[in-house]
């Protein structure tokens, strides 16, 4: 056998080449699963961007603003927020799992919220009976600075924004405005819609270790008797008589839970629950507004 011969030429099997090293799974990234985020955030973004064309911006008219910032007693905007905020911390937690760096995800994550909420608001801009509005930007600008200022600040969300949905009487009046359906109304109906900031208690209140790490605050804003944006139009009821709506804000507090708080910090189980936390549990909830005063509900939200 001649030393330094190729294997073949020895009758030996040649030794396999080993594959180049990844230099994403080197540096802790879970390359198959952030190739999955990557695209499945591009398929739903291009999805959602071609639907929402196609069937909620039909009539298009030249680019335009359009000031909505007093409409729906601000329940719009705390929409906006809320979405966003949403979105920033959904796509951070996907992108966590994926073994991404916690302030690069962080960045990831708002940058996509800020990405599909300027997307609707340029759909908007392009729209009859929309514009683009300042104070929708805005509004979104805060939903992802809450969620950015929160993980680099302390590491973690010990406040979030949540959304819940009870049936209201009103969309029966405009049902063309608020919805003739429920999955409609929880899009349009503002008097259904509550918006809800959720604080953990245990990481912003000196408490025992007893204490359950998982109960939250809420504290929650809706509006009620809103018929249109800025004022009601005359509305009749089935006798022909008019009927009118007092236009109020209501304010809630609540308790609710962080279930993420119940699993390993860092397991895949606690990012996925952070990444879908964001409607509010139904639980007994104090009510205050200026119509009727203070009222107790056993179990918020529900359908009225």
């Amino acid at each position: 056998m001649e030393l330094g011969a190729p294997a073949a030429a020895q009758g030996l099997p040649p030794t396999p080449v080993p594959p180049a090293p990844d230099p994403l799974a080197a540096s802790g990234v879970h390359t198959g699963r952030l190739v999955g985020v990557v695209v499945g955030t591009a398929v739903v973004y291009a999805l959602t961007s071609y639907l929402l064309g196609k069937t909620w911006y039909t009539k298009r008219v030249p680019f335009h603003a359009f000031d909505d910032n007093g409409e729906w007693l601000q329940m719009d905007k705390v929409g906006h927020a809320t979405t966003a905020y949403a979105i920033s911390r959904g796509e951070y937690e996907l992108f966590r799992w994926s073994g991404v760096p916690d302030r690069t995800a962080a960045i990831t994550g708002g940058l996509i919220a800020l990405l599909y909420q300027s997307t609707i608001e340029v759909f908007d801009g392009y729209s009859q009976g929309w514009g683009f509005s300042k104070g929708d930007m805005a509004a979104n600008a805060a939903g992802i600075a809450l969620f950015m200022g929160q993980q680099y600040g302390f590491g973690e969300q010990r406040a979030s924004l949540r959304y819940g949905f009870s049936s209201s009487l009103y969309a029966r009046y405009r049902p063309e405005l608020l919805g003739r359906t429920r999955g409609a109304q929880m899009l349009k109906d503002y008097n259904g819609q509550q918006y809800w900031l959720s604080v953990n208690v245990a990481s912003v209140l000196p408490v025992g270790p007893s204490f359950p790490k998982w109960l939250n605050l809420d504290l929650g804003y809706s509006g009620s008797g809103l018929t249109g944006g800025h004022a009601n139009p005359p509305l009749y009821g089935a006798d022909g008589r008019p009927v009118v709506f007092r236009r109020v804000r209501q304010f809630y507090l609540s308790p609710d839970a962080d279930f993420a708080r119940l699993v390993p910090a860092g397991s895949t189980g606690r990012m996925l629950l952070g990444a879908t936390q964001f409607i509010k549990l139904p639980a007994p909830a104090l009510e205050f507004n200026p119509r009727d005063g203070v009222r107790f509900h056993p179990l918020l939200p529900a359908a009225d």
